[in-house]
């Protein structure tokens, strides 16, 4: 892959670094395509069992968009570079494997969009959330007006939104912007936590929770409810249910192979 974003692999877990750290990891076209690329390559690993994403060095998880890509585009590059944009960031929401956004820092504008693609966000006591764009005469273009609305309500998203300001890691938490804030010294322990508590499940199970919830919240409830029963019936026909449930029964650890 390019230098934009670098991979590592760490037994089932591997860790996407935006690799920008002089321009607090901005997004840009070319990070955006490698990023794409290696999506899909971890995605069909079967070895790969979850995902981190993380930002270079220590200041930032993400700062946003590239202004300096953004400033000279037309009417017409401009929606057809957002719609770019939010097909990439959707890519990672849908993925079947865990995604766990590692913060550290500033995780504003494109950066947010980002990390709010993902299954998991834990965040160190230092970071800082917020989509400032007003503040440059334009609004979010990858998903932010939607996904935050979606994840903190109307009323507060309107505020961030319309005023543009950052709100602390604290008030992230309270949100439920994020599912964890802890000291930067722990942020790499309680990542771990969580992939400890993933590596326990069925694989095929998390699958099928991701597409019944993402692919749920977009239709009616009624919809939604028929949907959750359509998965209920797929996930118990396979052998991690049997694991599972007969494990239960003889009240010990199930051992899930993925099947």
């Amino acid at each position: 892959m390019g230098k934009e974003v670098l991979y590592k692999r760490r037994d089932d877990v591997a860790t996407i670094t935006l690799n920008r750290e002089d321009a607090l990891n901005a997004l840009n076209t070319p990070l955006l395509r490698q990023l794409r690329a290696l999506l899909a390559d971890v995605e069909a690993d079967e070895s790969v069992r979850a995902i981190v994403i993380t930002g270079a060095g220590d200041r930032a998880f993400c700062a946003g968009a590239d202004v300096h890509e953004l400033k000279d585009m037309s009417p017409i590059r401009a929606r057809d570079w957002s719609l770019w944009v939010q097909s990439v960031i959707s890519y990672l929401e849908q993925l079947s494997k865990p995604v766990i956004a590692r913060i550290n820092g500033y995780c504003l504008g494109g950066g947010l969009e980002l990390a709010m693609a993902c299954d998991f966000r834990i965040a160190s006591d230092s970071s800082v959330f917020g989509l400032p764009e007003v503040n440059l005469g334009i609004i979010p273009g990858g998903g932010g007006t939607q996904r935050l609305a979606r994840l903190v309500g109307r009323t507060k998203a309107m505020e961030m939104l319309m005023t543009g300001e950052p709100i602390d890691a604290k008030e992230a938490l309270m949100l439920r912007l994020v599912n964890q804030v802890v000291p930067v010294a722990e942020l790499d322990a309680a990542v771990d936590t969580v992939l400890n508590k993933l590596r326990a499940k069925s694989r095929l199970a998390l699958r099928t929770l991701k597409l019944a919830v993402n692919n749920g919240l977009e239709m009616d409830l009624e919809r939604a409810l028929r949907y959750e029963a359509e998965c209920f019936g797929s996930a118990i026909s396979t052998h991690d249910a049997k694991e599972g449930l007969q494990a239960f029964i003889d009240k010990r650890k199930p051992v899930f192979k993925g099947t």
